[in-house]
């Protein structure tokens, strides 16, 4: 699959077709209209290209020219920079310093519990499910105050956090009626031009 865009690149894009780290990678691609290849590949059987390009084989990895880049928060920042426009994270250090605070708090607190939902391990799944869905709706109000998250514009941090709303149904999670600006939210954020280029054949499934 190549993604259409107005930006010559030779960039390649490994990525998983489902998993939320990928998902986030491939929004920022998409937002900023960086042409790219992609590469899907089961990340429990790495081809063996990815492995000679990153010693863990992980996904998502990002080859640009002679540079390769493993972990979608790296990659990420790598895209925002190179590629400043539009900008996807704050020009002045002390605000681009909360941003990443955020990105961290946001790592730590949900995309743990999404790694537990989908631990077939998990001896408890459904007090993971819980705690997303609670920790989704405690913080409903910081949606409702701008259009994006704690933002005016479309940012990394969206960019993070709109994977993990995508995914509620497949996690079996419905928020409760005081969630509705997070849904709201969700909504817009949804009915992005990029946001619906981002999405993989099997992530477009989970809503149909």
């Amino acid at each position: 699959m190549a993604v259409i865009a107005n930006r010559k690149s030779v960039m390649t894009l490994f990525s998983d077709a489902s998993d939320i780290h990928s998902h986030r990678v491939r929004i920022v691609l998409a937002e900023k209209g960086i042409n790219f290849d992609v590469v899907y590949v089961d990340p429990t059987n790495p081809p063996e290209d990815l492995l000679e390009l990153s010693p863990y084989g992980a996904v998502p990895t990002l080859v640009d020219r002679d540079l390769v880049l493993y972990d979608s928060h790296v990659i990420m920042e790598y895209l925002d920079e190179r590629f400043p426009h539009p900008p996807l994270m704050p020009v002045d250090p002390v605000s681009r310093g909360r941003t990443r605070m955020t990105l961290r708090r946001i790592q730590k607190d949900w995309d743990s519990l999404v790694e537990a939902i989908q631990n077939p391990n998990n001896p408890d799944p459904a007090k993971s499910r819980k705690e997303l869905a609670e920790g989704l709706t405690v913080v409903a109000p910081i949606f409702q105050q701008k259009p994006f998250f704690m933002s005016s514009e479309f940012s990394l941090m969206d960019c993070v956090v709109g994977p993990i709303l995508w995914r509620l149904p497949k996690y079996g999670i419905e928020l409760p009626g005081s969630a509705k600006p997070v849904l709201d939210y969700a909504k817009r954020l949804f009915e992005m031009d990029s946001f619906k280029a981002s999405l993989s054949e099997v992530e477009n499934e989970m809503h149909l």
